[in-house]
Formats: structure tokens, C-alpha cells, sequence
């Protein structure tokens, strides 16, 4: 589905990416773990458009979109999120999902039409609300959600044009350690078709949901393999998660 073939970024003098290669099959989850300036940010900017590549190539479905703006990539399947949540506080649940909804669509808008006349898009938003249980909170504005709930919304936000693959920055960000429980449980029922990539600092999700994780190091790929693997390696152990 995605293939990352060494890719590089530089900023001047400084190599932040580093000849990075990739794959990731339909509906696999796979995490990047790493310390903070690693380069795992940067990464993903460069896989989802934001930032252009130095060199290598960024592959979706075999097809090379290394050049590629974020728009289009997102219309051949790509979804992702963000560290910091980016909502509309003071609208509810529902009018979020419903303006991501219409966001994606080639339909046209007419302004003096309804918005509650686009059957399908409510449709559609229903779907999403009752998958992610969200349903009985759809009238309720966005800011008197818990931090938890919002970060959750937002990958509802992300799933909303069908993606085939969903790259998420720090979903647990800010959370309590109820809240990564919940966050990390929200994670596993999503469908098993959408192949997801996560960068995430707290372990328990990235043990809970990946099933396959790369180890960033200095803007390159340290290591690579089975989550169990990367759990039992000394050196992850020692550089990474603290035990050494």
C-alpha cells in the first residue's frame, strides 16, 4: 500500500531524514518510535506532502507521488492527523464530522440550499459517529469534550474520506493514562482494512495496537521488526525505553 523508498530531507547542513525505506501492506499497523529529534515528524511531513523530499521516492499503491501536494495524496487514500487538535470548539460533534465530510466531496455547495437537505453526508456522518461510539455525543460542542474524546474525534475527522491508509501523529498526546486506555482500545476497533502508521511515545499503545514497528535513530531506521522483537532488543531497550 506504502512504500517508502530512501527517503531523505535535509535543512540545510542538517539531515534530518536518512535514506528511510518502508512498506506497509493493507490494513498492517505499523509504529515509529524514537526519541524526540529523531526525525519521525519530519517523516511523516514527507510522506503526506507537507514537506518535499531531498531524495527517494514515497510510493502509494505503487504509484510514485514523491512530488505530489497533500490534496491529491489524500484523494488517492491517504488520511493523517496532527499533534496538536485541530476542531471547531464551538460547534457540536456532529457539525465537525459533517463539515469533514462535505470538505472531501467533489460535490457542489449551493449556500442557499440546507445543509440538512445532503441526506448522504448525514448518512455517512451517522456511520462514522456510531462506529467510533460517538452517536449519543453528537450534539454536544466540541470544547466540553474531555482532551481524550477530542483526539478521538479527530481521527473520526480523518476517516471521513475513506481513507485506505491513516498516518497518526501522537494520538495519545496529552492524555491521561485512562485516556491512552481508552485511546488505545478506540485504535484496535478501528476497520481492519485501513492500514494505519502511528508515531506514539507511550508504549502501551504502540504494543497494543502495531503489530510490526521501526526504531528512528538520528533521522534513520535503527531497527525494524515484530513488535515482540522490538520489545525483547537490548538496544531499544537501552536507547529507547529507558531500561537499559
Amino acid at each position: 500500500m506504502l512504500e517508502l523508498k530512501a527517503l531523505s530531507k535535509s535543512f540545510g547542513g542538517l539531515q534530518a531524514v536518512r535514506g528511510v525505506s518502508l512498506t506497509i501492506m493493507p490494513g498492517e499497523r505499523k509504529a515509529i518510535i524514537g526519541p524526540n529529534g529523531a526525525g519521525k515528524t519530519t517523516l511523516f511531513n514527507l510522506i503526506s506532502g507537507i514537506f518535499p523530499a531531498s531524495s527517494g521516492q514515497v510510493l502509494l499503491f505503487g504509484r510514485d507521488i514523491t512530488s505530489w501536494p497533500s490534496h491529491r495524496r489524500a484523494a488517492l487514500g491517504m488520511a493523517r492527523t496532527f499533534q496538536v487538535t485541530s476542531l471547531f470548539p464551538r460547534l457540536s460533534v456532529l457539525d465537525n464530522v459533517l463539515l469533514a465530510i462535505k470538505g472531501r466531496r467533489a460535490s457542489k455547495f449551493v449556500m442557499w440550499r440546507p445543509l440538512s437537505t445532503y441526506r448522504d453526508v448525514y448518512e455517512r456522518a451517522d456511520e462514522l459517529l456510531r462506529r467510533a461510539a460517538f452517536l449519543d455525543r453528537k450534539d454536544i460542542e466540541v470544547r466540553h469534550l474531555s482532551h481524550g474524546e477530542q483526539r478521538q474525534l479527530e481521527i473520526v475527522l480523518g476517516l471521513a474520506g475513506d481513507p485506505d491508509i491513516l498516518l497518526l501523529d501522537e494520538p495519545a498526546a496529552g492524555l491521561s493514562s485512562g485516556e491512552s486506555t481508552e485511546m488505545a482500545s478506540f485504535l484496535q476497533k478501528l476497520d481492519p482494512k485501513i492500514a494505519l502508521l502511528l508515531i506514539e511515545h507511550d508504549m502501551d499503545i504502540v504494543f497494543d495496537v502495531a503489530s510490526e514497528i521501526s526504531v528512528l535513530h538520528f533521522g534513520e531506521v535503527l531497527e525494524s521488526g515484530p513488535a515482540e522483537r522490538i520489545r525483547s532488543s537490548s538496544k531499544v531497550q537501552e536507547i529507547y525505553l529507558g531500561t537499559g
